[in-house]
């Protein structure tokens, strides 16, 4: 019975028996074991997909690259590439400007809470040099909350001796304080067997292994093929890797959401309590990131590709869509994600191997979305009314900042640090998000995913180079 089951039905058992186990443990006082026992082996999971994630990169851009037939193919199809990973994103964000400013999250919290927020936001205003009230109020000059400037500064200085919220910070001004061309720099390694042991340094494998592909179509193609031939059977033995590790998923899977709860608090009661704080942030985020996933990215894929229909579309991506939503992280579930596309949407090889890698490093719209949506909340929150020069300001810095996002867990906080700081507010406030940022995360990933599906289908169409089997049947993989 279990071996024939989809491989996407026996992930979405394991995700809700992981739940179901979290919330028992929870309950009955089990989470030390669980965190000790049970919650390495989703962290040996994510370490698996992670270390074939990036040779798997580095051999499928060079095998495609090099079973290019006309080289200048190469050319246009990357601008295509990040054309279309550009749009999304930019779309991404204006979905969560609208959903924000349309639903307003930030009114439903008590009017007290708001002007203390705001009281703490004018402390920090007049204690940062440079620093001016972005909507030009000044509750603090109003005798009727003068007795609360001292408790609102005393607030003020807590969040900002936050330790967590100090180490995202020092990590934002390092990205800040690099030079205009500093991402061309980055872009190049200075040693490639760095780059491939470094996880945060995709770009740099990416850029090596286009040049490395071109330069195999450059040279003559008797000296070419032995390397080809070596590359390419170096790439069917980490797709196979991948196979196997996938055996295993709903277990892995099982692990990583029972670990996950397990971190989040120690009883059923202080889970719901973290998320019923944030409910109205956490449901107009969701409904942004649900409306991506299921209604722009499948009406986009189906409008290109006739033959696909809007049910088969999730049956053929779904093992990817439950790894995302498991692992958090677009980089750890890559491999999945193109076994998928190539084997059950039919986009060629060549166009999965160079547009997939390139998507889990710069396609972030689930975290542009959630930046959107995280920002405008914040200030509502603190009574500050962003104009619209200033919410454009952050449509361009979270477009601009997911590009650099890293494929991982939460990496899209220290985004969001850059963000804030963009538009003159307090970059402490990420602390106010964190209790539901990692569950809210995993959700962000599948936003990603899904689009990097939908535009190697794109691309894949657009190229001629799109054969969808109209016979799958959605079979274990």
């Amino acid at each position: 019975m279990w071996k024939k089951l989809p491989l996407h039905v026996k992930i979405i058992i394991g995700l809700i028996l992981g739940i179901i186990y979290s919330f028992v443990s929870s309950y009955l006082g089990w989470n030390t074991f669980t965190k000790n026992w049970i919650d390495p082996f989703g962290t040996i999971f994510i370490n698996l997909l992670k270390f074939i994630a990036i040779p798997l990169v580095l051999f499928s851009i060079i095998t495609g690259v090099a079973g290019l037939p006309d080289p200048s193919k190469l050319g246009r199809m990357g601008a295509k590439t990040l054309a279309a990973y550009l749009i999304t994103t930019v779309f991404a964000v204006t979905v969560g400007l609208v959903l924000v400013n349309t639903l307003r999250p930030g009114d439903y919290i008590s009017m007290d809470s708001r002007v203390k927020n705001r009281l703490k936001y004018e402390a920090w205003v007049k204690a940062t040099p440079g620093v001016d009230i972005l909507d030009g109020k000044n509750y603090s000059d109003d005798p009727e909350y003068a007795d609360q400037m001292d408790d609102a500064e005393a607030l003020m200085e807590q969040e900002l001796n936050n330790q967590t919220v100090e180490e995202r910070m020092q990590s934002a001004e390092e990205m800040k304080s690099s030079g205009p061309l500093d991402f061309l720099v980055d872009f190049v390694p200075d040693n490639i067997f760095a780059a491939l042991s470094d996880g945060g340094r995709m770009l740099q494998v990416i850029f090596f292994a286009i040049f490395f592909g071109i330069m195999l179509l450059l040279i003559p193609k008797e000296k070419a093929k032995p390397v080809i031939d070596v590359v390419d059977g170096a790439n069917e033995v980490f797709l196979r890797m991948v196979e196997v590790i996938m055996n295993a998923a709903p277990f892995f899977v099982f692990a990583l959401m029972a670990g996950v709860i397990a971190k989040m608090a120690d009883t059923p009661a202080e889970v719901l309590q973290i998320f019923r704080g944030l409910l109205s942030y956490s449901l107009v985020l969701l409904f942004g990131l649900l409306l991506m996933i299921f209604v722009i990215y499948p009406i986009i894929a189906v409008s290109v590709a006739r033959e696909l229909k809007y049910r088969e579309f999730f049956k053929r991506i779904s093992p990817a869509q439950f790894l995302a939503f498991s692992t958090s992280s677009s980089a750890a579930t890559l491999p999945v994600t193109m076994e998928c596309v190539r084997d059950n949407i039919g986009v060629s090889k060549n166009v999965t191997n160079f547009v997939l890698p390139i998507g889990a490093t710069v396609n972030m719209d689930g975290t542009s979305l959630y930046q959107a949506v995280a920002v405008v909340f914040m200030a509502q929150m603190h009574l500050v009314d962003l104009s619209i020069a200033q919410q454009l300001t952050i449509v361009l810095t979270a477009t601009l900042a997911s590009i650099g996002a890293a494929a991982v867990p939460s990496a899209g906080i220290v985004m969001m640090i850059i963000v804030l700081q963009s538009v003159g507010l307090n970059p402490a406030w990420v602390a106010i998000i964190f209790p539901v940022d990692r569950i809210l995360d995993m959700f962000r990933t599948v936003v990603n995913v899904t689009g990097d599906a939908t535009v190697s289908t794109v691309i894949a169409k657009s190229e001629g180079e799109l054969d969808v089997n109209t016979g799958y049947s959605g079979a274990v993989q």
